[in-house]
């Protein structure tokens, strides 16, 4: 019963903590001023990051999950990209943290069940999702409404596995994530910054190669509770990797960023990926055993709207 109650602490103490950020002297701190990259058009503190990863962390406290590497790794995370977020580091400083903290929990958590080679591809992997989610946040609600979904759903999936105690370790996640929207929801008061987007990344990767290591779900569905951020970053890049222009320099060409260009607007944007990321989530939670159909489903899916949007962009861009 006392772990059912540590969610609501996290999420009480992400929204205390957001209440004060947001307030007096603290809206000045580590604004985020626009440029010709921006979807916003005033400065806006990106401190959330640290409000959400309170919750998480105090959450995790009380439980007494989930195991050095990743309290590690979460630590060096978050202390690099808070950093990151007032004194713009260097690209090196940046992805070799990444690296770092990846190959912490790769090679101690993973190596054992997978070998060497196996954990250093997992360590690509899982610093690619932490770009990935780093990149798709640039939307007020986007990438707080991904944590608070694709969380809840890795809570639902162990608790239906009958694994709590890392049901209630991920709610933590999603109610920090949910406090954090409170705030986050257009028009927004304040963003989560690196701080936020780059462990809320290594958590999406670690955390869903765990529960596939402790068998509550299989290898896939991390990747298809995450696959409306993977699919839109994956897509983006390799079409800007083929034009011959440079993938880790700011844009504003992801799919998301074009509906919002295109007079969609935050708010609706974000309903939208909620609707959709609720409907993966309860479908892959319903695919568990016979995933054939929600591989085709998701594929003509995203096919369509990639194609959709793509057209009327043509239009839009002329």
């Amino acid at each position: 019963m006392k772990n059912l109650l540590i969610p609501f602490i996290s999420f009480g103490i992400t929204l205390i903590t957001l209440s004060f950020l947001t307030k007096g002297r603290l809206l000045q701190f580590a604004l985020d001023e626009p440029n010709e990259r921006s979807l916003h058009q005033t400065p806006v503190p990106r401190t959330g990051g640290i409000a959400i990863m309170s919750g998480i962390l105090a959450g995790w406290f009380v439980l007494g999950a989930p195991g050095w590497p990743i309290w590690l790794a979460l630590t060096i995370l978050l202390a690099v990209s808070f950093l990151d977020d007032l004194y713009n580091l260097s690209v090196l400083v940046r992805f070799g943290t990444h690296f770092i903290a990846s190959g912490i929990f790769a090679y101690v958590v993973l190596l054992p069940s997978i070998g060497l080679i196996g954990a250093s591809i997992l360590v690509l992997s899982i610093v690619w999702m932490i770009n990935l989610y780093n990149f798709m946040d640039g939307s007020d609600g986007l990438a707080g409404g991904m944590a608070f979904f694709g969380f809840g759903f890795y809570s639902i999936a162990s608790w239906m596995a009958n694994d709590n105690s890392f049901a209630m370790l991920n709610m933590t996640i999603a109610m920090s994530a949910g406090a954090f929207l409170v705030f986050n929801f257009h028009p927004a008061k304040i963003f989560m910054g690196d701080a936020g987007s780059i462990p809320l990344g290594f958590l999406a990767a670690s955390l869903g190669l765990l529960g596939w290591k402790s068998g509550d779900w299989p290898f896939w569905f991390p990747i298809a509770i995450f696959s409306p951020f993977i699919v839109d970053t994956t897509a983006t890049l390799l079409k800007r990797f083929f034009k011959g222009e440079k993938v880790w320099q700011a844009h504003k060409e992801h799919y998301y960023q074009r509906l919002i260009r295109m007079g969609l607007g935050h708010r609706n944007l974000a309903l939208l990926e909620y609707a959709l990321m609720a409907v993966i989530g309860l479908a892959s939670i319903a695919a568990m055993r016979h995933p054939a159909p929600l591989f085709a489903f998701l594929g003509i899916a995203f096919a369509l709207i990639m194609r959709h949007i793509d057209r009327h962009w043509t239009e839009y861009d002329k």
